[in-house]
């Protein structure tokens, strides 16, 4: 009797022994699947076309990147916020914030106290235009343990806190846009950082075709020889990949901030002057009117209804009291907007006393017009292949880039939901806290005697 207890015993004994192991392989293995904080993680790249429109592939031949739409993933198109301009736009895609949260809201750095103006290029390493609580994902990254860089991208070269970003490199005044060997340069030099380096992020800009868009026109034959330029880096890129062994280990994301449309100019059309509607001198402390199709302005105090109902009255334009825009712009909640927010209809520009405009193409128009959409590729070893995205705004690529990253995000506007079916695996914290409960029951059920 007693030792057919002991038989018992061992035999018992041995099934929780067992039961206990197995309980802690599929906890184990359950966890390892799910955590989106696993030590190994794949590298990314976000590069970004200037002014590159969702529909600039459509009219020239494109070989390479017909090539990323059979190896990874291509959306129909993406809606910029508004603003239509470079550094708001990328200011919202490295952070997944509107712009009223990020208050970049400009191309110009302006004070509207001291009227003071900065040009963009020269914005580019000031902090204060850009350090305005949102965290980029540089930062988020590398208080996360990872290594970033910035190959000229619009906020790169800024502190966030007394922050900065671990490599930077900042566009200068006057650099060229269409060098394609200097192109392929950038490219040997961001695959070294990640090969040689180990580098986790590294963002990288190109100025074009935003430049030709701006002095030829998006129609014009200039602009499509640039976007074969574009589509030969784009192969150039996928061959640097493979010649580094990283088709494995790389993800990339190519973008753009804004598209670009024909600006109408006399003689067909009547150019807007605003300055016929109402005495600027008189009325506005501080104004930026001659800036494509978006413009700015303070009234001088008592004014602001005046300037309202007059501009109100000029063709071509919405005008819009700041506190009443539509929701769907983000920017009401802006502190540095001014008062007075005006937005030409697609393709007239703005002039505030005479006509000095000179642009055959513009952006900062309405985003919900088709000529302000923008281009998605991804390709990598975390995205489906040959996938067709629909539509989404770019607010929700920065939680695609820390799933990518495998890193938790920072407080953002977009929505992982908007994207996650590109990715191979999809899961997120979400899916990380139902396998863990799943794991913990399968575990106490085999626990149980």
């Amino acid at each position: 009797m007693q030792l057919g207890r002991q038989i018992l015993s061992r035999h018992t004994r041995s099934q929780r022994t067992m039961k206990l192991q197995v309980g802690l392989l599929i906890a184990s293995v359950t966890w390892a699947a799910a955590s989106p904080f696993r030590e190994t993680r794949n590298k990314l790249l976000l590069v970004s076309f200037d002014g590159f429109r969702w529909d600039y592939d459509q009219d020239v031949d494109t070989p390479h990147m017909d090539r990323l739409v059979k190896d990874g993933v291509k959306a129909k198109y993406i809606t910029p916020p508004m603003l239509t301009m470079t550094s708001p736009s990328h200011f919202t895609t490295i952070t997944g914030r509107w712009v009223e949260d990020h208050e970049v809201v400009h191309n110009m750095m302006f004070n509207t106290q001291t009227n003071e103006k900065v040009p963009h290029k020269k914005t580019l390493t000031r902090s204060e235009w850009w350090d305005n609580g949102p965290l980029p994902l540089w930062i988020t990254a590398q208080n996360q343990g990872l290594k970033t860089a910035s190959f000229f991208y619009p906020g790169g070269g800024a502190n966030y806190s007394g922050q900065a970003v671990n490599r930077v490199l900042v566009e200068k005044a006057g650099h060229p846009d269409d060098n394609e060997t200097e192109w392929r340069q950038k490219i040997d030099t961001v695959m070294s950082w990640f090969s040689q380096e180990d580098f986790d992020l590294v963002t990288l800009y190109y100025g074009e075709p935003d430049n030709v868009g701006h002095t030829r026109g998006p129609d014009h034959p200039d602009r499509k020889k640039i976007v074969r330029q574009i589509d030969r880096t784009i192969g150039y890129l996928t061959e640097a990949i493979s010649r580094h062994g990283m088709n494995d280990s790389l993800n990339v994301i190519i973008t753009s901030d804004h598209g670009m449309t024909t600006v109408k100019k006399r003689p067909l059309v009547d150019e807007i002057i605003l300055n016929k509607y109402v005495n600027l001198l008189k009325v506005a402390s501080f104004e930026i009117l001659d800036y494509g199709g978006f413009g700015i302005l303070t009234p001088r105090p008592g004014k602001e209804q005046e300037v309202f109902e007059a501009l109100s009255k000029a063709p071509n334009l919405t005008v819009y009291r700041k506190d009443d825009m539509p929701e769907s712009f983000h920017l009401a909640r802006s502190r540095r907007l001014p008062p007075i927010v005006i937005v030409a209809d697609l393709g007239f520009n703005l002039n505030s006393r005479f006509i000095v405009y000179v642009n055959k193409g513009d952006h900062g128009y309405h985003n919900g017009e088709m000529d302000m959409k923008m281009i998605f590729r991804a390709f990598g070893p975390d995205f489906k292949k040959n996938f067709l995205s629909e539509p989404f705004d770019s607010i929700h690529i920065y939680p695609l880039m820390c799933r990518l990253l495998n890193i938790q995000p920072a407080p953002h506007n977009g929505s992982l939901k908007v994207t996650q079916d590109m990715l191979l695996h999809s899961g997120g914290p979400q899916s990380v806290t139902v396998s863990l409960v799943t794991a913990i029951f399968i575990f106490m059920l085999l626990l149980t005697p």
